[in-house]
């Protein structure tokens, strides 16, 4: 017990504001619970809302107006030359932030959700201490740990003010040559960023290719694209020494077996995150984080204390805000005695928002291969997309991995424009374990670029209508055209075919 600080209970406590913990919190308040949240920042919403996702989608928006502009000259359109306003996009980027941030806080007030802004560590697996401007000791009965994750740092230069992506995203400057230490998706999206804003961008990442967790044949397209706006990418190398020269930096890489030095102004680390489990006082309890300090969870959320829960970045898999969010609602319904709103293994998309954007969901054909499975693997084109041509953005295609005798769907990728509000389709196909004909019956409205998952699902049936065949499937036209999605055993009444 903290001595001098008052007490106080709740049923639930949530460590952490973030997109995993204000979520537990309105959804445990909603189903009835007294819910008190500790969050440390002088903000709500964590990571993503205030130096992450939000922000920086918001930079990435400004960058891609300014390059359809540069573009719609092919189109026809002519503007005078675009420029950037540096105090106006930081307005506009911190504007969206405070206005989301104030409506996390609404929400909590009108659900009665008490916040205390603090530090919290366990003492005991039933109380909290909370170290900070609301210094309290909190007993609950439930706990949910949403704590999130903190940036990796770069062992070379740790001396030195680089730029991690929380100030990469303030926009202290453009540099002249900017370094980008990390090819994943922080990276290439605030790379791609600063390239748009003019800086020379040069990206070293230690694995053989860029963004790792995706598909080959997806990645090429966006490597493509980033190759046209950075300077150099180099691979299979790491940066192994920064040292301060002149106004700016000289990195010492690691490239193809030999030690080059780079000249630049600034740097920005963007080499993955760690889970926020150190200093909460997870030795008072039974739970213990592996060695890179992640919390192991049942299907529930539960951890070693049953009545403590870890949601998010803390947990193993994808370090993703909608994971979080999922997660937050699963662990307090649970909480609630709603056990059957829980959904093992659900499908987790993946977003990357380069341009093109890229997406994925459920099974890639890497794991595929990687797990000895076997599946079919279709694909459509968007130069085939009708819709993707008006946009003049034809680079990219959608694929769709299934199971070769169920014909389940079980996954999707795709590469191309708006390819971010097309994966929850794919999503939802894999989640409720649809088949590639329940996809290629479902009407889709045309132009779209949605389109195009249909699309794949007819190749995946052997009946693609805008792409060529890979080969003549008689026996399919009947089997697969007619299809009722609920009636599995197809065949119509009435049919010409029926008897053929």
């Amino acid at each position: 017990m903290v001595m001098g600080n008052p007490r106080k209970d709740t049923e639930v406590a949530i460590i952490g504001g973030g997109p995993g913990g204000y979520v537990a919190a309105i959804r445990a308040a909603d189903l009835g619970k007294n819910v008190v949240l500790i969050e440390e920042r002088d903000r709500l919403g964590g990571v993503c809302l205030i130096e992450g996702c939000i922000p920086s989608k918001a930079l990435i928006n400004v960058v891609e107006l300014a390059e359809t502009a540069r573009a719609a000259r092919k189109m026809g359109l002519t503007f005078s030359e675009v420029s950037m306003n540096l105090d106006a996009l930081r307005r506009w980027s911190d504007s969206v932030v405070d206005t989301l941030t104030k409506g996390v806080d609404g929400l909590l007030k009108r659900r009665g959700v008490e916040v205390l802004r603090g530090r919290a560590r366990f003492t005991d697996n039933r109380t909290l201490a909370v170290e900070g401007a609301d210094s309290a000791t909190l007993a609950f009965r439930h706990c949910v740990i949403a704590s999130g994750s903190d940036i990796n740092r770069l062992p070379a230069g740790q001396h030195l003010p680089l730029w991690s992506s929380a100030e990469a995203l303030r926009i202290p400057e453009v540099p002249p040559r900017l370094l980008v230490v990390g090819g994943g998706y922080i990276g290439l999206e605030l790379g791609l960023v600063y390239a748009g804003l003019g800086s020379q961008v040069t990206v070293v990442e230690f694995f053989p290719r860029l963004l790792p967790g995706a598909d080959q044949d997806l990645v090429d397209v966006v490597v493509r694209s980033c190759e046209k706006r950075f300077h150099r990418i180099m691979t299979e190398s790491k940066v192994v020494d920064i040292q301060k020269g002149g106004s700016g930096y000289v990195a010492t890489v690691e490239y193809q077996g030999q030690k080059q030095t780079h000249e630049c102004d600034q740097i920005l680390v963007a080499v993955g995150r760690r889970p926020n489990t150190d200093n909460l006082g997870l030795e008072h309890t039974a739970i213990r984080p592996d060695k890179r300090g992640f919390i192991a969870v049942n299907p529930c959320g539960r951890t070693a204390e049953e009545h403590i829960f870890a949601i998010g970045d803390v947990t193993p898999g994808p370090m993703l805000a909608h994971k979080a969010s999922h997660e937050g609602k699963a662990a307090a319904e649970v909480i609630a005695g709603h056990h059957s709103s829980v959904v093992e293994n659900p499908a987790i998309p993946a977003v990357v928002f380069t341009d093109p954007e890229l997406a994925w969901t459920g099974l890639t054909e890497r794991e595929a291969g990687q797990q000895g499975l076997t599946v079919d693997v279709a694909r459509f084109p968007l130069l085939a997309s009708g819709r993707a041509r008006t946009l003049g953005r034809t680079e990219g295609v959608v694929k769709i991995i299934s199971e070769p005798n169920t014909r389940r769907v079980l996954g999707v990728g795709m590469v191309g424009p708006h390819v971010s509000e097309l994966i929850a389709e794919g999503t939802l196909a894999v989640q409720l374990g649809a088949t590639v004909e329940d996809i290629m019956v479902t009407i889709h409205p045309h132009p779209t670029v949605s389109e195009a998952i249909m699309e794949a699902a007819e190749v995946a049936a052997g009946l693609p209508i805008h792409i060529n065949p890979p080969r003549r499937m008689e026996g399919a036209l009947h089997a697969r055209a007619h299809v009722n999605p609920r009636n599995k055993e197809g065949g119509c009444e009435g049919c010409p075919l029926e008897n053929a």
